[in-house]
């Protein structure tokens, strides 16, 4: 949870932060499309010019048309899972090259504070200070922390499933194939524009069983076991 991690190339960290006060930070559709196609956007050593950006939305251009066409140059570094929620995200990033995370997340943060609050005409903070890290530091945390990442949204159908247990997990699991605003849908099969956010070649090789459901939620639960 601290920010006095030291970001080091080919190193994976878990990013996260939500809402000033809680506020959620998504509240449209377009609101998610817009974090998603910045994932890809930021990540890169070429610029985000802004207004150019919003003159080819005006002109009818979808954001995704408009990541194929985007030349990023060199990528800042490799998403190797996200989430997005309602008042907060999760990332789990490989920095590739020294200040890589930083500025990724710099251009990140900034482009989607200045769309949100032109769309809202609100002015100050979106988010509650900088953003949250943690390193992975071993196979059992990076295990633990992509099972985390993806099995967020069930929260949004099962308040109570990390004291209580998923109740219903045949549910859970088409819920989670369903909601558009993961990389959970890019590792079981999933077809869509946006699996050009993530490098799943970035993650060990392992890393692929972990997208099994029942281990995902039993990774989860055996972590919290050993009160890691």
């Amino acid at each position: 949870m601290s920010r006095n991690v030291v970001f080091a190339p080919d190193e994976f960290y878990h990013l996260y932060n939500r809402g000033t006060e809680k506020r959620n930070v998504f509240g449209t559709k377009a609101d998610y499309e817009r974090f998603l196609a910045l994932l890809y956007l930021s990540n890169g050593t070429s610029a985000i010019h802004i207004d150019n950006l919003r003159q080819q939305i005006k002109r009818g251009r979808t954001l995704l048309e408009i990541m194929k066409e985007f030349d990023r140059e060199k990528s800042l570094v490799d998403i190797g899972a996200y989430c997005l929620m309602p008042n907060h995200f999760h990332l789990l990033v490989q920095e590739k090259s020294e200040g890589g995370i930083s500025k990724f997340m710099q251009k990140l943060l900034t482009a989607y504070t200045m769309y949100f609050n032109t769309s809202r005409v609100r002015t100050g903070a979106l988010f509650q200070g900088k953003f949250k890290a943690t390193h992975a530091t071993d196979d059992k945390y990076l295990a633990y922390l992509i099972s985390y990442i993806h099995l967020n949204p069930v929260k949004l159908i099962e308040p109570k499933w990390k004291e209580t247990g998923i109740a219903h997990r045949t549910r859970a699991l088409s819920y989670l194939e369903k909601y558009q605003y993961s990389s959970f849908p890019d590792y079981i099969g999933q077809v869509r524009p946006q699996q050009a956010i993530i490098n799943k070649s970035a993650l060990p090789p392992y890393c692929e069983s972990l997208l099994d459901f029942k281990k995902a939620v039993r990774e989860w639960l055996d972590y919290h076991k050993d009160d890691l």
